[in-house]
């Protein structure tokens, strides 16, 4: 019997139906504070958004319905209860207007007492609490059927904070369950929303209550420059998290010695030297042999995603383990996309004092990775926050040089002197001239070289025009891509025509 594909939940979810996920090109309008009339659109940036969070037990589809309110597939939806563990955060038109959308971790409480896992739901829960503080709405979420003790339980923790609820009775599509569902209400809720988050049923009611409990008119528009996207990859239990945390001086993501602790990708936002930036905590990449759940498999296929949407990557490596193989399959992945990469030694605060054994250790990388001796290696304790100055200097350097654009013409006044310090090789088989070169693409770096016979040029020469490009043209710590094509017209005579 052949092996069922898994699906890949890092595709767009299909376009919702329900007139709750859509906008007109003309907007919706409030007045804010200041008695201005604002317009909001979904291709804009807006500030100071209410915070509306999902919460409920587990599994009772908050990440479905959160993914639909966003309409991508950003939570990691499955069947195993417990799935979601840090908070998931994106913006969300509901109703045409823009709200913070925050979707939590299950409340649980039947726990195995003394387990690894107890410990992780009891962190889980402690930071749902958190969130729901700050809400300004709160969507509770209930299964359709008999009421369970953690159903009673979390909704005695939500009594300080009654009058932002908002309750919603989920998986009642075709009528199932709506009569024990009914029995919610023994709960002193003023009002019980009957929805489907799966197939979309009533979602525009559930929309409407959620709107009509906010207050847009501290929302604010803005433009702002694109942010610097940083990922945050490697193995299990390298300190992703601990970096995240400290980058952003939150608690965003939570911490645990226990390898697998982060599964969604948690995004989180900071300043540093002017410079607005974006981290991506990751969950830890182990190898394809050692991954046997499906939810490992759709963490690991979201961080390896996050390699489509960031502008360098903070390879994380344990200064105690050192590299491994698995190391190495990231590094190539991140490098075909053409991010900028640094090699983080975390923990390195455990490691001996001393110039000589960072130098040893960095030679050891430069080692296993020959075709990469640009790439930068910092020592960093994030624990401590040593090194991260340095680390976040690194950051931006990279960043310059991979939205760096050279001129044609500056780039081909360049080309011409190093074909005449390096000349091409010729024999009487292999004879080619490179005509002229131009820069395809920043971020990643490309370029594109025309040749007569483009066949005929020796990997090592362009090996050596790759190192030029670096050296002399100021991107000695990226990743450049270089590709040959044919033509038999100059330069000079292409600028002519």
């Amino acid at each position: 019997m052949p092996k069922k594909r898994k699906p890949d939940f890092s595709k767009p979810l299909e376009a919702v139906q329900d007139s709750a996920a859509e906008t007109t090109d003309t907007g919706v309008e409030i007045t804010n504070a200041e008695g201005k009339v604002i317009h909001f659109y979904t291709d804009r940036t807006y500030f100071n958004l209410p915070l509306v969070v999902i919460a409920g037990r587990p599994n009772v589809g908050k990440s479905t319905l959160f993914n639909r309110f966003v309409r991508k597939r950003m939570a990691i939806v499955d069947s195993t209860p417990g799935v979601t563990r840090d908070p998931v955060e994106s913006t969300a038109f509901i109703c045409g207007k823009p709200v913070h959308l925050m979707d939590t971790g299950g409340y649980k409480l039947d726990r195995d007492t003394g387990t690894m896992e107890a410990v992780m739901d009891e962190l889980v829960a402690q930071k749902s609490l958190e969130m729901i503080k700050k809400a300004d709405v709160i969507i509770l979420l209930l299964e359709a059927g008999q009421i369970t003790a953690e159903d009673e339980e979390f909704i005695q923790q939500l009594r300080p904070y009654w009058n932002k609820v908002v309750a919603a009775v989920n998986k009642t599509e075709g009528g199932r369950n709506m009569d024990d569902s009914w029995n919610y209400m023994k709960f002193g809720f003023n009002d019980l929303l009957f929805i489907s988050a799966d197939h979309g049923d009533n979602i525009q009611q559930l929309s409407d209550a959620v709107t009509a409990r906010l207050d847009f008119s501290a929302v604010t528009e803005g433009y702002e420059e694109s942010p610097i996207r940083i990922a945050i990859l490697g193995k299990p239990n390298t300190g992703k998290s601990t970096l995240s945390n400290r980058l952003t001086h939150t608690e965003n993501s939570i911490v645990s010695d226990y390898a697998g602790t982060t599964r969604d990708v948690v995004e989180g936002s900071f300043r540093y030297n002017g410079r607005d930036c974006i981290i991506l905590d990751t969950a830890g990449i182990r190898r394809k042999a050692k991954v046997n759940e499906d939810v490992e498999y759709y963490s690991v296929n979201r961080a390896i995603k996050t390699l489509d949407e960031c502008d360098i990557v903070f390879l994380m490596i344990d200064a105690q383990e050192g590299m491994s193989e698995q190391d190495k399959k990231i590094c190539q992945l991140a490098y075909e996309h053409g991010r900028g990469i640094i090699f983080v030694l975390n923990k390195w605060d455990t490691q001996e004092k001393g110039r000589k054994v960072f130098k040893a250790a960095e030679e050891n990388i430069k080692i296993m990775f020959g075709q990469m001796s640009w790439a930068p290696v910092l020592p960093l304790s994030a624990k401590n926050g040593d090194g991260l100055k340095n680390l976040m200097d690194m950051a931006l350097e990279l960043y310059t040089q991979l939205t760096h654009k050279i001129d044609t013409a500056s780039l081909n006044i360049a080309l011409k002197d190093w074909l005449f310090k390096f000349p091409p090789p010729a024999t009487k088989t292999m004879h080619f001239h490179i005509r002229y070169m131009v820069q395809t693409s920043a971020n990643p770096v490309s370029f594109l070289i025309f040749a007569t016979r483009p066949d005929c040029v020796p990997g090592t020469y362009i090996t050596y025009l790759k190192n030029r490009i670096r050296q002399d043209l100021g991107f000695d710590k990226i990743p450049v891509q270089l590709e040959i094509k044919a033509s038999r017209q100059k330069w000079e005579t292409r600028e002519q025509n």
